[in-house]
């Protein structure tokens, strides 16, 4: 439970969990300073943080990637190299590589999603953790891609809303904080590298990666009954969604094999993930959502 007689405290506990001291090191937390060691502290910080991002390496191996900083699957745009951040994100390829980038911003949403999903849900702590947990474990590893793309530091708005949620402001306050975020999102997206790639070819690279994350979370999930690993999956599935609904058109005039595949990997995610509160019981079996990941994988790894 919260220290509601020293918020502060509670916020910086759960930031020192979440892995954002380099944050507070930087100046981003400066009037916080000092507290760092106070107690509080909400149920999200202590569960989330190992699971909030595993990176999928199973691809070709049948095994699903656990922990924070495996490499991607080799289908979603060439990754599984050397160079990974701490979401699995290739920040070594992010500033020339649109997928690789994409895949940074797309893993970013997905926490944000799933925080104002769950928020709305009624799981605030879950959702203060949501909220703060990508500027330590993506953005701060992007900051020279960022910088270098003229892309202006936007980790405070995350921080921000996660100080929302924390300090019990209501849906409409903390509806108003995601939309910046997200709008900061789009216009990093904008500054996307150009490679060369069409808009059908990193479109389906970044949904590829998304939905083969979704499928290990949920593989996780199998076996973890925590709610975090679901629901770091609710939000990777939603952003493979909204990305599908964004770029699908261009994905099925340039590969109508890959929009096929990923309709069918959307859709069984659907069941999968039908709402950002866990279920009381998992009823889709895992291995379902494999197949469907690595027919998309195959499908856009051209």
């Amino acid at each position: 439970m919260q220290d509601r007689t020293n918020p502060m405290n509670s916020k910086l506990k759960l930031w020192t969990q979440l892995g954002l001291g380099t944050a507070l090191a930087g100046g981003m937390l400066a009037a916080c300073g000092g507290e760092a060691g106070g107690e509080g502290g909400g149920e999200a910080g202590g569960d989330g943080a190992d699971a909030a991002a595993v990176a999928p390496s199973e691809a070709g191996t049948g095994e699903a990637g656990e922990g924070e900083a495996g490499g991607e699957g080799e289908g979603a745009g060439g990754e599984g190299e050397g160079g990974e951040g701490e979401g699995g994100v290739a920040v070594s390829r992010a500033d020339s590589d649109p997928v690789a980038y994409g895949i940074a911003l797309a893993v970013t949403e997905a926490h944000v999603i799933a925080a104002r999903d769950a928020f709305a849900a009624g799981r605030k702590e879950a959702a203060a953790e949501m909220f703060a947990h990508p500027a330590a474990e993506v953005l701060v590893e992007m900051d020279p891609v960022f910088a270098k793309l003229g892309v202006k530091d936007f980790k405070p708005l995350l921080t921000d809303a996660s100080t929302a949620v924390l300090d019990g402001k209501d849906a409409a306050e903390v509806n108003r904080r995601y939309d910046a975020i997200i709008t900061a999102l789009r216009g990093a997206a904008d500054k996307a590298p150009d490679s060369g790639a069409s808009e059908a070819a990193i479109a389906s690279g970044i949904i590829a990666d998304q939905i083969e994350r979704a499928g290990a979370m949920y593989r996780i999930a199998a076996k973890d009954d925590r709610y975090e690993p679901y629901l770091d999956g609710y939000g990777f599935y939603k952003v493979a969604e909204t990305a599908a609904a964004r770029g699908g058109a261009a994905i099925k005039a340039a590969n109508p094999d890959a929009h096929a595949r990923i309709s069918d990997a959307l859709a069984l995610l659907r069941q999968a993930y039908p709402a950002a509160t866990r279920p009381g019981r998992l009823k889709l079996e895992p291995a379902a959502l494999s197949a469907a990941s690595s027919r998309v994988m195959l499908a856009t790894a051209s």
